[in-house]
């Protein structure tokens, strides 16, 4: 076989082995400009510039690149189209060098190049117009090469119907916020200031709730006696052991924060809390818990793993077992921990990677506290109130809740596969059952599955009973298209829930629509990054938007909502588009473009202060 013969056949094999060998790499990024970014008129030539970063290691072929070997870099304008390329395109220099993978010379490039593609804006178009250029390339390593692919970077052309000047500009880009930019920094850092400092007051409220709940606060002054029992005449010890096991209360929670920081990351916590298995999996999970505390079964660590850590704590190294033995309680403790775990977790998928470890930090301080504080002061069991009555009502209120919450997980599936089930109006029916199966329960009214009947109320009892009654009330406003303030974050968007009118209008998820109204009108845009599953995001749309004066200001932009925790290419392409212009993948974040799709301002994450929100909506104008 001729020489170039066995090159091609070569190239083919590679092309087919690495289709097949590995995954899809990305190890060029590509982006484009246009030059000059001023005065562009109609039938007029200008150059799109275009930039390649490439991965180390990796070579990118040349324009110049002649057949017979790998992919030569080709860009075109792509059909749709309506520009044409008005010369030659300007490249830098290639290295020219053997190339091991197809034994002949090859030109490319490594680290980065730019390219200068000239042309010619239409005499026919008007208004905005979409340049896409498509990029056909290969890549290889000294080793091994990637398949040919073919990418597409856009540009928008803002070109006036009468032959007048316009200006083009590229898609938003962080550079080209210039000075506003420090402005969208300051809000965001100081919004996310707050908003963390309330996220960690919420861990330590849950904390604090976690330790009333009946696995855990009869196990409180029992493992405390334990512990001083033990040490009776050396009192430091018992502190000591005490501290140890709340040691491990401690590092159990906080190593699911640190998994969850550390594996997913911003962008990965939303995808990963906006995942409809997952959340299916959470739903199965708070049934479960829910029928566990009705008495239906008993859920338990195996009694080896028991006897081991006893066994451990009773010989030389008993800090280890006292470890595990909090590690222990920790996992038994789950069934009645997890609503408010699963609250913590759901509010810390809105903000950055490192809130789920300090959020479950503070609640595990909060939630171990008790354990060593009264280790150091056994005289303050005394004042504890006993176990009784009121623990079993705790415990069947508890597994009520978690059917309640197992609701607002399902309801994220729903959203995320569009079944329309569990809508707002469904999910608020459900609820108020709930909470009549639990106005009537607590009035010893019934018995919830193999949980004994309460007998009749007292005092303190009937005054529960009336402040479920009044609860369940309110939610029953709900039917009525009220809204339910704080509840909102946990319940499916309102225009997916019916009952809702009035609200002012929003484009869904189309990025090139709004662009075009707003170059239309001549109007700014203000974009809503949110999600299917972000709680706060719900709240902003229910609490913050539907304010009078709030809702003046939206009015003069042309509204745009973007969901980028979905699943599929579309979701994928807004997130990128938030995280690329704006640094950041969090939710919500707001943001204005002026009518050329310029970025103005920005605001990230929830605020109750509506003066705040209205003088950015005001900024961007």
């Amino acid at each position: 076989m001729p020489r170039s013969g066995q090159v091609v056949v070569f190239a083919a094999l590679l092309g087919i082995s690495a289709v097949y060998a590995a995954p899809v790499q990305t190890v060029v990024q590509w982006s484009a400009r246009v030059e000059p970014a001023t005065i562009v008129k109609a039938g007029v030539d200008f150059e799109a510039v275009i930039d390649a970063k490439i991965d180390p290691g990796w070579h990118l072929y040349a324009l110049t690149q002649e057949g017979g070997g790998p992919q030569a870099l080709v860009i075109t304008v792509s059909p749709e189209s309506p520009f044409k390329i008005a010369g030659s395109i300007i490249a830098p220099l290639p290295i020219t060098a053997p190339d091991a993978n197809f034994n002949i010379d090859t030109q490319y490039h490594a680290e980065e190049a730019t390219f200068y593609v000239p042309l010619t804006v239409p005499t026919g178009a008007a208004g905005r117009v979409t340049l896409d250029l498509d990029i056909t390339f290969q890549t290889c390593t000294d080793r091994f090469c990637l398949p040919p692919a073919t990418e597409r970077v856009s540009l928008i052309l803002m070109v006036p119907g009468t032959g007048a000047d316009a200006t083009a500009v590229e898609r938003p880009r962080a550079a080209a916020t210039g000075a506003p930019k420090a402005f969208v920094e300051d809000m965001a850092a100081s919004s996310t200031a707050s908003t963390l400092g309330a996220y960690l007051g919420l861990a330590a409220l849950m904390g604090a709730l976690s330790l009333l709940t009946p696995c855990v606060f009869p196990m409180v002054p029992i493992t405390v006696s334990y512990f001083t029992g033990r040490a009776e005449k050396d009192r430091r010890r018992a502190v000591t052991q005490a501290l140890v096991y709340g040691i491990g209360i401690v590092l159990t929670f906080t190593a699911v924060g640190v998994v969850l920081a550390v594996g997913f990351g911003a962008s990965g916590l939303n995808q990963f809390a906006a995942n409809p298995w997952l959340n299916l999996g959470i739903a199965a999970l708070f049934v479960a818990f829910a029928l566990n505390l009705f008495g239906a079964f008993e859920l338990a660590l195996p009694s080896k793993f028991l006897t081991r850590a006893a066994s451990v704590d009773s010989g030389r190294g008993r800090y280890v077992g006292t470890l595990l033995m909090g590690l222990a309680f920790t996992l038994t403790s789950f069934t009645c921990t997890a609503p408010f775990l699963g609250t913590l977790l759901v509010v810390a998928a809105q903000g950055d990677w490192q809130w789920p470890l300090a959020g479950l930090l503070v609640f595990s301080s909060v939630f171990a506290a008790p354990f060593v504080l009264l280790a150091w002061a056994p005289q303050a069991l005394a004042s504890l109130p006993r176990s009784g009555a009121w623990l079993l009502s705790v415990k069947a209120t508890m597994g009520l809740l978690e059917l309640a919450a197992a609701l607002k997980f399902l309801s994220n599936v729903d959203l995320v596969w569009g079944w329309g089930i569990f809508t707002r109006d469904v999910v608020i029916a459900l609820w108020l059952v709930i909470g009549v199966a639990l106005v009537v329960y607590l009035a010893g009214g019934m018995r919830l599955g193999h949980a004994p009947r309460l007998s009749r109320p007292g005092l303190p009892r009937w005054a529960v009973v009336v402040s479920a009654v009044v609860l369940t009330g309110w939610l029953g406003t709900g039917l009525a298209g009220q809204r339910l303030g704080e509840l909102e974050s946990f319940l499916p968007p309102g225009e997916l829930g019916g009952g809702e009118g009035g609200e002012l209008a929003w484009i869904v998820n189309d990025y090139e629509g709004a662009l075009a109204q707003a170059a239309k009108e001549d109007r700014p845009i203000l974009v809503d990054f949110t999600g299917y599953t972000c709680t706060n995001c719900r709240w902003m749309e229910a609490n913050m938007f539907t304010k009078p004066e709030v809702s003046r200001e939206l009015s003069r932009y042309v509204r745009l909502r973007l969901y980028t925790d979905g699943r599929g290419e579309q979701y994928l392409r807004f997130q990128n588009l938030q995280r690329d212009t704006f640094g950041t993948v969090a939710l919500p974040y707001y943001a204005v473009l002026d009518p050329r799709g310029v970025p103005v301002v920005a605001f990230g994450g929830l605020t109750r202060d509506a003066s705040f929100f209205i003088s950015f909506l005001q900024r961007g104008l």
